[in-house]
């Protein structure tokens, strides 16, 4: 295991861009890294990629300095383990609006003392061949990232019990979801969605842990870094359809 120039960045208080996409093929990861992007969350969300796809993805990424995490569609502590032992270095999670539901996730992704994960010779732990095994887990536990998502109500009426839960570095707040549950069927335009994201943003930011959100835009990108927003991200889809608009533009 390498260590994490994400975190590293990100207890820098550096703003740290990257993309989430639902794709498989290691050959878009490599174009990402290449391009710059700090970070690449596989989505197993609303994407379908395999353990071993996630394996050939997490390699592409590796080789190219991109931090790989994943975004995980629900808290399935087998999957999760799975998805670390390949080498991703991070985890997003949504639905976790409880307290016991954000210390599970913890638990799935930490190693004991601080959480429950199962250790193998696996590659993340390059296979027991370059630390001992103690050494492993207190590396692993320090460079692990947990990101759980607050996408609805709950989540916001509960943030202050959620922000006290140990070992989570940060909350990524997902527009379009909150805004959904909040009866805003268009999108996360709304005066009243705009508010309480920079109110969960403020108390995210207030407690010391780093806020992520996403970004549609370049302007958008720059507005949120202004407010200590670090965690920035776009879709591989949004930026494939802004590039083919931009050119197909007469």
């Amino acid at each position: 295991m390498k260590e994490n120039k994400l975190k590293q960045r990100l207890l820098g208080r550096q703003a740290c861009y990257g993309v989430i996409s639902p794709t498989t093929d290691p050959i878009v990861c490599e174009y990402v890294g290449l391009s710059g992007f700090d970070f690449y969350v596989i989505d197993a969300e609303h994407g379908f990629p395999s353990p071993n796809e996630v394996q050939h993805m997490v390699r592409a990424l590796e080789g190219v300095g991109c931090t790989p995490l994943a975004r995980v569609g629900d808290l399935n502590e087998k999957l999760l383990l799975q998805y670390l032992d390949c080498g991703v270095m991070g985890v997003l999670m949504p639905g976790c609006s409880t307290t016991e539901e954000l210390q599970q996730l913890v638990a799935a992704v930490k190693y004991p003392p601080s959480g429950r994960r199962g250790l193998g010779p696996v590659r993340a732990a390059d296979y027991m061949m370059k630390m001992p095994q103690a050494q492993y887990v207190r590396f692993a536990n320090e460079q692990t990232l947990v990101f759980p998502q607050i996408e609805d109500p709950r989540a916001v009426e509960n943030l202050d019990h959620l922000l006290a839960v140990e070992g989570v570095d940060g909350f990524v707040v997902g527009p379009r979801d909150l805004a959904l549950a909040m009866g805003f069927y268009d999108g996360p335009a709304h005066p009243e969605v705009q508010a309480l994201m920079q109110e969960v943003f403020e108390k995210i930011r207030a407690a010391g842990k780093i806020a992520g959100t996403v970004a549609a835009t370049r302007e958008q990108a720059q507005q949120l870094v202004a407010k200590g927003i670090l965690l920035v991200m776009n879709s591989v889809q949004g930026l494939l359809s802004a590039g083919a608009r931009s050119f197909l533009t007469p």
